[in-house]
């Protein structure tokens, strides 16, 4: 990464060029500075910096832009056709600068992946009502509705709701294992490569899809999911392949195709498993074969395709030194002040800590709120308008399609300078669209707080990924990626669950207003952070 910092000055009518520093970050992270002179009209066409800093003297365009010594040169060399051909090489450079075909491969793998794990949403309904005639009266189903009725007393959840509750209670748990499962992925990975944990993950992922289709109990069943959570690892690991092998300039482009995966994903899914719903209506006997062997199918071509087409992202000179460093780690990977604390990172500068800290509570802020809003949604939609299942389909559908097409059209174009902008403006738009939401009495007002959700959604995630992304080393980022996404899963593990007790308290209203609220505080954080 090549970083630059320039001025020019006037001397009696004339330009003079002042020496240009170029800031040099090798491999390991180390920056060194080179001074070097340059004609004034290089210095006048360079980009122009932000130089507002905070007290360690760090502008707010780079916390990893330092200049140690701006007095000394290194190499010796200030030649003027030195500089002059050093710009215009980076500027080529970065004109002519490709994207690496494994971004590509990543964004199928992941696709496939998703295809896979969306279909069973709209099958849940159907699922439930299954073990609920044929898992007995002492088996798993009884003893858990027995909590669920429980909590559904306790919040005053209407009885229609009860296999909602019961599915948001399974979606905890399943973010709850991703949570403890993603760092430790990303943990091996930055130890054994990207794509030896890759393939262990997808094999997981369709142990959980076979062991589904044989469910006959609904304890089998929840082991299938079980196991699925602890493989979803592979979605971190998917985002530190992107930071491996993109430049700052292309990774934001990475990050949006993943992104537009899970947009796609979210759309195509649920309308497959919607047409398995309605086809098992008719079925009796165990219909959910067909299903699960459809998932099963996917996630084997997925397995294939990454054997195939994947070439390892992290070579051995860049990776980790120590298994048993990562093992030791352990407790810093399922320790929640640990984790926002990013404490299993190693050797990196306080400033760049610090920010990797802020991210991680911004992104956890966020999420739990809005998965909050996404749950309770199914509520709100029933009560105040009368949605039918179906009307509520093509409202998620509706809002999926529109974070496809933003991400495939606006943010992946998204330049390195605007990626922060970009998330703050997201962050932002998320604060009405809870406001409109919760005061919603007309569809108008609430298809408009739908649309601002769609649009934040599109924006934030990706952007708040690829900031992340642009912390620590080569072999740091696996833990990295993979904090960052267990702190996401925590917080949707928590965020449904914690809405559903205030929704059903305080009020649909008063919920999302003091939502929209507390989306200030995301929003004033992620302003206030020294990165780009």
């Amino acid at each position: 990464m090549v970083q630059t910092r320039s001025s020019s000055r006037a001397k009696n009518g004339d330009i003079v060029a002042t020496p240009k520093l170029t800031l040099k970050t090798d491999r390991s992270g180390v920056s060194t500075a080179v001074k070097k002179s340059a004609p004034a009209s290089i210095l006048t066409s360079s980009i122009m910096e932000d130089h507002m800093s905070n007290g360690n003297g760090l502008t707010k365009r780079s916390v990893s832009a330092r200049i140690q010594s701006p007095t000394v040169p290194v190499n010796g060399n200030s030649k003027e056709n030195g500089a002059v051909h050093s710009t215009l090489d980076d500027h080529v450079t970065d004109k002519n600068e490709k994207t690496n075909p494994m971004v590509y491969v990543v964004f199928v793998s992941l696709l496939l992946d998703l295809l896979a794990f969306t279909m069973i949403l709209p099958l849940f309904p159907s699922l439930l009502d299954h073990y609920h005639k044929n898992d007995g009266p002492d088996g798993l189903y009884q003893k858990l509705l027995r909590v669920v009725k429980f909590f559904q007393n306790f919040v005053g959840a209407p009885d229609q709701f009860n296999s909602v509750l019961f599915g948001g209670f399974l979606g905890s748990m399943f973010s709850f294992l991703q949570f403890v499962a993603s760092p430790v992925v990303g943990g091996f990975s930055d130890v054994y490569g990207r794509k030896a944990v890759l393939l262990t993950c997808l094999v997981g992922i369709a142990s959980s899809y076979a062991l589904w289709a044989v469910s006959h109990s609904f304890i089998v069943f929840v082991l299938a999911r079980f196991i699925g959570g602890l493989s979803k690892g592979n979605v971190s690991l998917s985002m530190s392949i992107m930071a491996d092998v993109s430049s700052n300039k292309k990774r934001g482009v990475g990050m949006a195709l993943v992104g537009i995966a899970f947009s796609v994903g979210f759309i195509v899914g649920p309308v497959i498993g919607a047409l398995f719903s309605k086809w098992a209506q008719a079925q009796t006997g165990a219909w959910f074969v067909w299903p699960a062997t459809f998932a099963l199918s996917l996630a084997i071509a997925d397995i294939l395709f990454v054997s195939l087409c994947f070439k390892e992202t992290l070579p051995k000179e860049k990776r980790a030194k120590s298994v048993a460093g990562s093992l030791s780690q352990a407790t810093s990977y399922i320790n929640v002040l640990d984790l926002f604390k990013f404490a299993a990172v190693k050797d990196l500068q306080s400033t760049e800590l610090k920010e990797l800290q802020r991210l991680g509570v911004v992104y956890f802020i966020y999420l739990f709120l809005y998965s909050g809003l996404e749950f309770t949604l199914t509520f709100l939609t029933h009560h105040k308008f009368s949605y039918s299942s179906m009307q509520q389909g093509w409202m998620f559908f509706a809002i999926g399609l529109t974070m496809a097409i933003l991400q495939g059209s606006f943010v992946r174009r998204v330049p390195p300078t605007r990626t922060k902008s970009t998330a703050v403006l997201g962050l932002f738009l998320i604060i009405p669209s809870f406001l409109c939401v919760g005061l919603a009495t007309t569809s108008l007002l609430l298809y408009i707080g739908l649309f601002l959700f769609a649009v934040s959604t599109a924006m934030v995630v990706p952007c708040m990924t690829t900031l992340v992304s642009k912390l620590g080393a080569d072999h740091q980022k696996g833990i990295v990626m993979g904090i960052f996404r267990s702190l996401g899963a925590l917080a949707r593990a928590a965020g449904p669950i914690v809405a559903s007790i205030a929704y059903w308290g305080i009020g649909s209203t008063t919920t999302y207003l003091v939502g929209g609220v507390l989306l200030t505080v995301p929003w004033f954080l992620l302003k206030r952070s020294l990165l780009q």
